[in-house]
């Protein structure tokens, strides 16, 4: 991340400040009423908050409670987008699971090296298919194959996981439109097509659908409105579905990542800057400079610095989407000062948040 300015770190540090003098005079005065009105004497206040705070440290601190667990063994997971990082090393670590794992990834003449590796693992288990999710055509033949290769077809698919990401950068007056498309046309309407492609399979199985996001489907940023746009999309796409298949059985949740480090390399960056700036209209390179547009893009070259390289805290995620009996309807596998950004974003009015962040 960039430099906070000594605006904005003034800013933060005096919002954290009024947040904890307004529990520490506030909750006490709650408590009093509460207490007040259950008939406990107020001599007893103090112990209440200290119970409370007690109670939130270890809601903090516990791990995540068992809910049920789903038996992996005789369940089929079809995931998208195997071929290198998160999607390579999810459905590697859900064959060892137990599931069988029908797994999309590019042919092997197109680099699709997450064929290869997963080939090698000599596994009855591993089914591995060519698949591009933009194409209505391949992702019926995908459909075609599971169907052919389920070990009982009208059992149905036990889980989806839609994994396709694209990502890319850019102010809204620099991103070109082809690029808003690209990155849609995987993330949004890849996820779109496949789900609906494979929903009669999941509701006969009482399954799930598990689709990644980011934490920019709940929050926006500067220059990364294609993103934005497309995880937002997949948010409220993820919302419907579950709405309309609760009444199937069907669970659905939303697995939002931090920054695992898919996007880019740090001279893919580079390159990807010189390229916006050169093919952006001459008025618009007038009115912004070049030194303004470097203080735009700057963000995007530390973040790469800034990535997660641990990633089990996704993959146990998916995993509790997949195997309990009452899976979440979101997950957070993020930096916790991403996570606080991302709860203060969504629950703060605009204004005050604005002021926090931009």
């Amino acid at each position: 991340m960039a430099p906070l300015s000594a605006f904005r770190v003034c800013l933060l540090v005096s919002f954290s400040a009024i947040v904890t003098v307004s529990l520490g005079f506030g909750l006490p005065a709650l408590l009093r009423a509460a207490t007040g009105l259950l008939g406990v004497p107020e001599t007893s206040v103090s112990e209440c908050v200290v119970l409370s705070y007690l109670l939130f440290v270890v809601y903090v601190a516990t791990p995540r409670l068992p809910r049920g667990l789903v038996e992996a063994t005789g369940k089929a997971v079809f995931i998208t987008t195997c071929d290198s990082g998160f999607g390579l090393a999810l459905a590697k670590h859900l064959h060892k699971l137990g599931f069988t794992v029908f797994a999309g990834c590019l042919p092997k003449d197109e680099g699709g090296e997450g064929a290869k590796v997963l080939e090698e693992l000599h596994s009855e288990r591993m089914k591995i298919f060519h698949l591009d999710v933009c194409s209505d055509q391949q992702v019926n033949r995908a459909v075609q194959f599971v169907r052919e290769n389920l070990e009982n077809s009208e059992l149905g698919l036990w889980a989806l996981v839609n994994n396709g990401d694209v990502s890319t950068f850019g102010g809204v007056e620099f991103a070109s439109m082809d690029a808003y498309k690209e990155v849609s046309e995987v993330n949004l309407w890849g996820t779109i097509r496949v789900t609906k492609a494979l929903l009669p399979l999941i509701r006969r199985a009482k399954g799930r659908v598990v689709n990644v996001s980011s934490y920019y489907g709940r929050m926006g940023n500067i220059a990364q409105s294609p993103v934005c746009v497309s995880k937002y999309g997949v948010e409220a796409f993820s919302d419907c579905l579950r709405y309309e298949m609760k009444s199937w059985g069907v669970k659905v949740s939303v697995v939002e990542l931090g920054n695992f480090g898919a996007i880019r390399s740090r001279d893919a960056v580079v390159r990807m800057a010189d390229k916006m700036w050169a093919e952006a209209p001459s008025d618009v390179r007038e009115d912004y400079g070049k030194n303004r547009f470097e203080q735009i893009v700057a963000p995007m070259r530390s973040q790469r610095n800034s990535e997660q390289n641990d990633l089990s805290p996704a993959l146990n995620d998916i995993t509790d989407a997949l195997t309990s009996k009452r899976p979440y309807t979101r997950y957070n596998p993020m930096d916790p000062h991403w996570w606080i950004r991302v709860q203060l974003m969504t629950h703060l009015p605009a204004a005050l948040s604005d002021l926090l962040y931009f």
